[in-house]
C-alpha cells in the first residue's frame, strides 16, 4: 500500500522499536562492540541513529538510498567528488547558492575538475557546451536567493541524453513540494539544516538518489568526516516528522505574503515562482507541489530603504539562513554570496538591496500586518525628511 508523505514521515525507515521504545533513542556513542556485524562507527555512517534516516529520507523522494552527512556542504562537496575526476568537466547552473559557486570555481578546479557554467533556462545553448569528457551535470530545483526555476524536465532528458550523472540541490523545493529523485535525477541534495529539521537548531545535510552513487560518495565522506553525530540525528528525526504540516504552512503563508509585496507601491520587485508575473510561474505550477517558503523582494530606494525596512520589522528575525518555524530575513550580498566579488554578484544578479525572506510558519495575516506597517514607517521618514 502507498502511503501518504505525513505517514511515512511518522512511520519509513522505522522497522521495529528498539527495546520497544515509541521515540528512536539516541545512541551517544562513537562506536560499538566489534562482533559479526559489520564495524559500526559514527564516522562511517552505518549506526542506528543514521540508518533509520537514511531508510526515512530516501523513502520520501523515492529513491533508492540516502545518507545523512554533517552539513548542506558536506552533501554537496561530497557529492560532486564522488561524481567526477582530475580531467573531467562538469556543467553548473549560472545561478548557484554562493556557497557551491565558491566551492566549484575554487577546490573544485584545484583538484584538476573543468567547470563551465550554463544558462539554465536556455536550453537550445547546452549541446554547445559539451565536451568529451563532460561527466555531470548540476542545478537547483529553486535557486538561491532569486527562486528562479529551470526546466529540470529537459535537465533530466539531457543528463540521460549524454550519459551525464545529473545532480539537484533540492533544499529550497523540498521532498514535499518535488521528489527530485524520483523526477529522474541520479542524486539529490539538501542541507537538512533548513526545512527537512526546521527548527534552526542542528547543522547537517543528505544525499539522496541512485544507491551506486550515494555509496560512493558515503566512502568519500567516510575519509572526509562528513558524519552526522547521533543527537543532531536524533533532533533531525525529530523535526523531519513535523516536515508536511509545516511545508503547507510555510508554502501557503509565503504565497500571501509575495501577493502582498507585490502589490505594494514601495516594492520594485519580488521574486516568488507562485506569483503569476514569475517568468517561470507555469513551469513551477506543473513541477511542483508548493512553491516553498522563499520570496526575495527589491523595494524602491534601494539600500537605504531595506536597511530601514530590517529595522522596523518586528517579526521576521535578521539572521542568516532559512526553512526554520521562524520567519528569517537576509541581504545575501552580506551573507550567502557575501564571498563572490562585487562583478559576480552583478553578474548573478544579486543587488546590494536584495532581501532575501524565508517565510516562517508564524500566522499569513501577523506578517503581513507586520510588512505593511514598516513600509509605511518608510514611507513617512522619506516624506519627513
Amino acid at each position: 500500500m502507498t502511503q501518504a508523505i505525513d505517514t511515512q514521515l511518522i512511520h519509513a525507515g522505522e522497522d521495529h522499536r528498539i527495546e520497544g521504545a515509541i521515540r528512536m533513542p539516541i545512541f551517544q556513542t562513537a562506536m560499538f562492540e566489534h562482533d559479526d556485524a559489520p564495524l559500526r562507527y559514527v564516522r562511517y555512517n552505518n549506526t542506528p541513529n543514521q540508518k533509520v534516516l537514511n531508510r526515512k529520507l530516501a523513502i520520501l523522494e523515492g529513491a533508492e538510498e540516502a545518507l545523512v552527512t554533517g552539513s548542506g556542504m558536506a552533501a554537496i562537496s561530497g557529492a560532486i567528488l564522488a561524481t567526477l575526476k582530475p580531467g573531467e568537466h562538469l556543467l553548473a547552473q549560472n545561478s548557484l547558492y554562493g556557497g557551491t559557486f565558491k566551492f566549484v570555481r575554487t577546490l573544485l578546479t584545484d583538484l584538476g575538475v573543468k567547470v563551465s557554467f550554463f544558462d539554465a533556462d536556455a536550453p537550445n545553448t547546452w549541446d554547445e557546451l559539451l565536451q568529451s569528457n563532460t561527466r555531470a551535470i548540476y542545478v537547483e530545483s529553486i535557486t538561491n536567493p532569486l527562486v528562479q526555476v529551470c526546466d529540470l524536465e529537459k535537465i533530466v532528458e539531457f543528463a540521460q541524453a549524454n550519459k551525464l550523472t545529473s545532480l539537484i540541490d533540492n533544499t529550497f523545493a523540498t521532498p514535499f513540494n518535488y521528489r527530485a529523485a524520483e523526477a529522474g535525477f541520479d542524486l539529490s541534495l539538501h542541507s537538512a539544516t533548513k526545512y527537512l529539521n526546521g527548527h534552526s537548531d542542528i547543522v547537517a545535510g543528505v544525499i539522496i538518489g541512485v544507491g551506486d552513487h550515494v555509496r560512493k560518495a558515503g566512502k568519500n565522506l567516510v575519509h572526509l568526516g562528513g558524519a552526522l553525530d547521533p543527537h543532531a540525528c536524533y533532533l533531525l528525526h525529530r523535526g523531519i516528522q513535523t516536515f508536511a504540516l509545516r511545508m503547507r504552512q510555510h508554502n501557503a503563508t509565503a504565497s500571501a505574503l509575495a501577493k502582498f509585496l507585490d502589490s505594494h507601491d514601495k516594492v520594485e520587485h519580488v521574486y516568488y515562482p507562485g506569483l503569476a508575473s514569475h517568468p517561470q510561474h507555469q513551469r513551477a505550477t506543473r513541477l511542483f507541489q508548493g512553491f516553498s517558503g522563499m520570496l526575495s523582494l527589491e523595494l524602491k530606494g534601494g539600500l537605504a530603504a531595506t536597511e530601514k525596512l530590517i529595522e522596523q520589522l518586528q517579526i521576521p528575525v535578521f539572521a542568516p539562513s532559512l526553512g526554520g518555524v521562524e520567519s528569517l530575513m537576509t541581504r545575501p550580498a552580506i551573507s550567502s554570496h557575501a564571498g563572490l566579488t562585487p562583478q559576480e554578484r552583478e553578474i548573478a544578479g544579486i543587488r546590494d538591496f536584495l532581501l532575501r525572506i524565508s517565510v516562517g510558519i508564524e500566522d499569513a495575516q501577523d506578517l503581513i500586518t507586520d510588512f505593511q506597517s514598516a513600509l509605511i514607517q518608510i514611507h513617512n521618514d522619506h516624506t519627513s525628511s
